[in-house]
């Protein structure tokens, strides 16, 4: 899911950065980003939503492969936050086998019969729980 953010902070080198950018995941737990600017793992740097000017401190727990310019970076709450991004999340416990997602559409639980931009959608929200599921083992 992409949400508008701004994040400030010291880059690798120490000195102050901030840069504008969107989420390409997000959780209760933080998100990914895009940055050009170049962090270290174990940094901390302050995330703000831009559309609640809501500010948070993250720490840098995953530093990812670079697109261009810009490097895939991990952000940790220091707790979780999830009324942070004003979305719904699913419980912790929850399958798509159990019985409250029976009324969820056949084709969202099949997504080889998806439409492009439906796939692309998905694609983010596991890179979502791929994140979660990294942010969770290293605790």
């Amino acid at each position: 899911m992409q949400v508008p953010v701004r994040l400030h902070g010291k880059d690798s080198q120490g000195k102050p950065f901030e840069e504008e950018t969107e989420t390409l995941a997000i959780n209760a737990h933080g998100a990914l980003v895009l940055l050009q600017a170049r962090l270290t793992s174990g940094s901390l740097i302050n995330m703000q939503h831009k559309r609640t000017t809501e500010e948070q401190e993250c720490s840098v727990v995953f530093l990812g492969p670079v697109r261009g310019n810009k490097a895939e970076i991990g952000l940790e709450f220091s707790a979780p936050r999830p009324q942070f991004w004003r979305v719904a999340f699913p419980p912790e416990d929850w399958s798509p086998k159990g019985p409250e997602a029976r009324n969820i559409p056949e084709k969202i639980l099949r997504p080889n019969r998806l439409p492009t931009k439906y796939l692309e959608q998905m694609k983010v929200a596991v890179l979502s729980v791929q994140l979660h599921v990294y942010i969770k083992q290293r605790q």
